[in-house]
């Protein structure tokens, strides 16, 4: 088991961390970074590393300025929104790109115990794309779905170009020592399943086909369980789930594959006794079937008690194997 996000927010070592630091600094700080993904290792007892970075990393190697607001999140500073600017965005070799990142994979891998993976991502061409069309956080994407619906050519190509983008990065990745990757889908829930399955789909598949099966790939979406059957179509190893399906009847809709998840973030804000009746509802469903990765539906949320996490985790490990039976 491990926590989406567990690097940061709710550790105080952490927030000690934000008090002198901003988070591309960190990020782009192969010292710090390394720091921050191994501080969750040790203090919640979980069995794999996150890399602490940020979806928007591939926007150094693109030319595309960003920034990332408290409270708010990543703002792209001129939008990508006309064939002028998809045809502007850089492909340049991921090395070059993000050096920093691949400088603490590699500190990782010689410092984390053999026996902890680390877990490295992005964000998928769709949820980046929409980022770098809506220059900011969006609640309905309505700027992306306007590219998506009415300029489906220029929608190809800007795609095109991001999977090309992300392939390079995450094959930077593997080459630099992780030993697994979850792309981050996080706002396909916003689709419907033809406009999804048209014109996000493919490009998906290429996505995960450019990375091959040198290490577990975790396909993660958000938001619409509809949308899983198709989720599951992409040659991944793993599928992760939110909370808004039950994981018996999220496994059955995906079929054979690995499943992760599916606790809802905001149950671990709660007194001790519904976490744990949460967590084993979901171990229940899991019923000892091989395969499943016990992680949160979403991200930890800031004001989560790191003790509860850590309580959390050696509850599952103690508990998993008498539920099942």
């Amino acid at each position: 088991m491990w926590y989406m996000r567990q690097a940061g927010r709710c550790l105080a070592e952490y927030r000690a961390l934000r008090e002198r630091f901003g988070i591309l600094e960190i990020v782009r700080t192969p010292e710090l970074c390394a720091r921050v993904t191994a501080m969750p290792v040790s203090r919640l007892g979980v069995d794999a590393a996150v890399l602490y970075a940020d979806i928007m990393l591939p926007l150094d190697g693109m030319g595309v300025p960003f920034r990332i607001e408290p409270e708010l999140g990543p703002i792209v500073e001129t939008p990508v929104r006309d064939a002028r600017a998809v045809d502007a965005v850089r492909v340049i070799p991921a090395e070059d790109a993000t050096p920093y990142l691949f400088e603490t994979i590699r500190a990782l891998r010689r410092t984390l115990p053999p026996e902890i993976a680390l877990i490295g991502f992005c964000g998928a061409p769709f949820t980046l794309a929409s980022y770098l069309i809506e220059g900011r956080p969006s609640r309905d994407y309505a700027l992306t779905k306007a590219m998506l619906l009415g300029e489906p050519a220029l929608w190809s190509r800007f795609m095109n170009t991001l999977v090309d983008v992300l392939g390079r990065y995450l094959r930077a990745q593997i080459d630099a020592g992780v030993d697994a990757l979850q792309i981050f889908d996080s706002w396909a829930g916003a689709l419907g399943t033809e406009d999804y399955a048209r014109a996000v789909l493919p490009y998906t598949r290429q996505l995960f086909a450019q990375i091959g099966a040198r290490v577990p790939r975790i396909h993660f979406t958000s938001g619409n369980p509809a949308l899983l059957p198709l989720v599951a179509s992409v040659e991944c190893e793993a599928v992760s789930v939110d909370w808004r399906v039950p994981l018996d009847e999220a496994w059955r809709a995906i079929g054979d594959r690995a499943i992760q998840g599916n606790l809802e973030p905001a149950v671990c804000l709660a007194p001790w006794d519904v976490v744990a009746a949460r967590a084993d509802d979901v171990l229940r469903r899991a019923n000892g079937r091989p395969g499943h990765v016990f992680n949160l539906g979403h991200g930890v949320l800031a004001a989560t008690d790191a003790d509860i996490l850590a309580r959390l985790a050696a509850h599952v490990r103690d508990t998993r194997i008498t539920i099942a039976a």
